[in-house]
């Protein structure tokens, strides 16, 4: 036996001995229990109320694996069916419709799209209000669906209207504070056409000549003060069966140099029926009583009275 084995040997048998050893319980008891018990269960109790509400609202926003209600994720974007309402900005790159029904864009106010460019600044904008549409842009175009021709563009210069045809249906007609410029102004049938600038003059001219054709009905030009007929170039001609100028002054002409002594009065009379037209230098015209040759030369003071 070793010294340690000894030593050891002696030591455990001068312990003393107790008849009944002291144990100590190991554990949660009493009221300490109970209160884990209570959280135990008041959080199962949670975790199951919250896994069915969870489930209930999976349920009513019809939750897929495709998207959450009427929006569906899909491979082009995403597809909203039925009315949708956004409280926010929305921010997509295009907004288009199913084939088979229209794009509606509905609000209670002011409806506004705008664009801007790459630094933010507002470039065009269409708002739709309760009173105008209003466009705010560098150029406004309307294209034809089929072929894409511009049917009207406005801009800070000039309006382009090019359709083939402009019809104007309001039954004061169209009124213009400027100048126009157009190859062809024309009548609804069997409607008149009426220029009028009831406080200012009317001007018409072209470059190569003014044409004014009535097929079916007459021609009337009415001024208040003078009826202008110029061409620079070329000549004015009147062709018709008969040309009228009322209103003309008489000229009176002595029928000494022209008519005998012998005729009688009532020759004479018959003969004061046949007038001529005669042209002063600064281009008047008036009637003179026609003779046994013209008087125009001869009556020079009708000029200065005319």
């Amino acid at each position: 036996m070793t010294r340690e084995q000894y030593i050891l040997a002696t030591q455990q048998n001068s312990l003393p001995r107790t008849e009944h050893p002291q144990l100590y319980p190991v554990g949660i008891y009493g009221w300490r229990k109970r209160c884990l018990y209570f959280f135990v269960l008041l959080l199962l109790v949670t975790m199951i109320v919250n896994l069915a509400m969870t489930i209930w609202i999976l349920k009513v926003m019809n939750f897929t694996v495709d998207g959450m209600g009427n929006l569906r994720v899909t491979k082009k974007g995403i597809r909203l069916e039925g009315i949708s309402e956004f409280l926010l900005p929305l921010y997509v790159k295009e907004i288009h419709s199913r084939k088979d029904s229209p794009l509606v864009l509905q609000s209670d106010r002011n409806v506004t799209v705008n664009a801007r460019n790459h630094m933010g600044q507002l470039t065009g904008q269409l708002t739709v209000g309760a009173d105008a549409v209003e466009a705010q842009c560098k150029r406004f175009e309307v294209r034809a669906s089929d072929s894409g021709k511009v049917l009207f563009s406005a801009d800070e210069d000039e309006i382009v209207i090019g359709a083939d045809r402009l019809k104007v249906t309001g039954t004061e007609g169209a009124v213009f504070g400027h100048s126009v410029e157009t190859p062809h102004i024309r009548a609804e049938p069997s409607q008149d056409l009426k220029l009028e600038s009831p406080t200012r003059s009317l001007v018409m001219e072209a470059p190569r000549g003014v044409q004014v054709n009535a097929a079916a009905g007459d021609l009337k030009a009415t001024c208040r003060k003078e009826l202008h007929l110029q061409s620079t170039e070329g000549e004015i001609f009147l062709n018709a069966d008969t040309i009228r100028l009322g209103n003309l002054p008489v000229g009176s002409f002595s029928s000494s140099s022209s008519f005998s002594s012998s005729s009688s009065p009532s020759s004479s009379a018959a003969r004061q029926t046949i007038y001529e037209l005669c042209a002063c230098p600064n281009g008047k015209l008036y009637l003179s009583p026609a003779g046994a040759g013209s008087t125009c030369q001869s009556s020079s003071n009708i000029c200065l009275w005319s």
